[in-house]
């Protein structure tokens, strides 16, 4: 059984690196438009049996339900790496053996993208990883079985899961995937990405009420294709 695991952050705690910039009430409207724009993505994916939300985010878990989705309610959240253990011990108890976790903060994905991720997956053990753009962060995380090994993500989390899923012996697929590794996490990734932007997505419409789609830069290119390398 293939699932994905969300965990979502509380909508108040999230996108502390732009607090400089932004009121609290801004960052939390910003996190619940991303929220609402990911979750439209998930729904219209057809790679997973099941789709597993964990949070103690009301938003985020009632959004979940309507969708008919699972939810993993924390009463507390310490880090992303705890909420992704738990969510993925929960999910594996419950029948999953192939388990992605994804976060919200992907605003340029496409059900296609979630799909690719799941094309690459070999026989078990078996992982796969997306970097974020900078090539120190994971942007997705496939894991077979889900408890494959520890999540480690944080500061430099790519190469710290790399070296966690070969030490283990797993079966290693890194996929590069110019949408997938675009995040957010600073102003200058809001103003980089506004142009890029379906315009009726609920981040867009964040960005315009704020007037920084008329800072945004030129859009350009994505960048590569998606391609995938082999490494054991």
């Amino acid at each position: 059984m293939k699932a994905i695991l969300i965990p979502v952050k509380e909508f108040r705690e999230a996108k502390k690196r732009l607090a400089p910039h932004f009121h609290p009430d801004d960052r939390a409207a910003l996190a619940d438009a991303m929220c609402e724009d990911f979750f439209s993505v998930v729904a219209a994916t057809r790679c997973a049996d099941r789709v597993f939300v964990i949070s103690k985010e009301p938003g985020a878990l009632s959004r979940a339900r309507v969708l008919g989705w699972e939810t993993i309610v924390e009463s507390s959240q310490t880090s992303e790496s705890d909420s992704v253990d738990a969510g993925s011990r929960y999910c594996a108890e419950h029948g999953v053996h192939a388990l992605l976790r994804l976060p919200i903060d992907l605003p340029l994905v496409e059900p296609s993208d979630i799909e690719a991720v799941f094309g690459e997956l070999q026989v078990a053990p078996s992982v796969v990883l997306v970097p974020s753009s900078d090539g120190t962060g994971t942007n997705a995380l496939l894991r077979s079985p889900a408890v494959l090994f520890p999540s480690r993500f944080g500061t430099n989390s790519f190469p710290r899961h790399l070296a966690e899923a070969e030490a283990c012996g797993a079966r290693v697929r890194v996929l590069r995937n110019p949408r997938l590794e675009l995040d957010i996490d600073e102003l200058d990734d809001l103003r980089r990405l506004a142009n890029r932007l379906r315009p009726e997505s609920a981040t867009a419409r964040w960005l315009v009420e704020r007037d920084l789609s008329a800072q945004a830069q030129a859009p350009g290119a994505l960048g590569r294709s998606a391609s995938p390398s082999s490494h054991r």
